[in-house]
Order: structure tokens, then sequence, then C-alpha cells
């Protein structure tokens, strides 16, 4: 009888001390697909549209490291500035953890874009993609996969160049990009 509580309280501790409770850009992601502020895609390897037999055995390779893509897009109006500087802030919070690498940063004060990573250099899970624009609002890009790296990304978008992207999938963004 004194195992098996001591049994549950280790497994009972263990599982508290599991939960992580810092934010994470899923845990973003997840509390803020259904806000009215935002629009929340993903977006599947389909969207590519291309004929895997003329790819090269390397585009093959690119091609399959890719899952899928989050995509969060937060619309800016005259009515919501005061939730576009916090909204922005919290996701700038969450990319300074260590979690996140950065490769890059394009832009700077309110308008902008961050690529960061997660995962090792050979290894990559997820690349992030951070833009924001005053005028427009931001958006948040998650590529996730496995086994990515930095030339798996340059064959990509040698594979997008030959793409007939199915757009239907983008179909939510059209009322935004103007």
């Amino acid at each position: 009888m004194r195992a098996i509580v001591f049994l549950t309280v280790f497994l009972t501790s263990l599982l508290l001390l599991s939960c992580d409770s810092k934010p994470t850009l899923q845990k973003y992601f997840v509390a803020n697909s259904e806000n009215k502020d935002f629009v929340a895609l993903d977006i599947s390897p389909t969207i590519l549209n291309v004929d895997k037999t003329k790819l090269t055995a390397e585009q093959k390779k690119a091609l399959e490291s890719f899952d899928k893509m989050n995509v969060l897009v937060f619309k800016l109006d005259e009515n919501n500035q005061p939730q576009y500087e916090v909204e922005s802030q919290k996701i700038t919070q969450i990319l300074k953890d260590e979690t996140y690498q950065q490769l890059m940063k394009v832009g700077s004060g309110k308008d902008g874009a961050t690529i960061s990573f997660v995962g090792d250099e050979d290894d990559i899970d997820e690349f992030v993609v951070f833009a924001k624009r005053k005028e427009n609002g931001f958006a948040v890009v998650r590529i996730l996969g496995n086994d990515m790296n930095p030339n798996n990304i340059m064959t990509m978008l040698s594979v997008l160049k030959e793409s007939k992207i199915d757009t239907a999938q983008l179909a939510p963004l059209k009322d935004l990009i103007k």
C-alpha cells in the first residue's frame, strides 16, 4: 500500500513538473485562432501542386521534409491599434526564448521581419517568419517539418518556381492582401 501511495505521489509530481507554462508559438496560435482580429490557416504541402515525377532527388527530399505551414495574420484597423501593439509584443517575447534561434532580421522599428528556427542547423523542426507592417498588421508563419535544413529551404524555393500553387487554400487571406 505504501509503495502505491509513493508511486502515485511520484507520478503526479512528475506530471506537474513536466507541464511547462511558458508561452510558445503553438500555444499562441491555438489561443488566437478563433479571435476576430486574426485569420488562421493551416496549409498543407499539396498547395504546391507539383508533378513529383519531374523533381530531382534533392527536390523530392526537400519536399518530403516539409509537413505543413501554420499562418496567423493580425489585420490592423483603426479600432484595434492597442491590441496590435500588445499582440506584436507577445510574439516578439516568445521569439526571444532560447528555443528560437534567429537567422535573419530585415527592417527595423515598426516595419520588418525576422526568420528564426527551432532545432539545430542540420535537423530543423520549424522555421518561423514574423513580419509586421504598421499600416497592415503582422503575420506569423510556422513552417513545420522533419529533418529540414537551410539547403532544403533553398531547394524548396526552386520547387515553388515550378509549382502551380493551389490558391484555394489561401482564400481566407484574399481580403487581407491589398
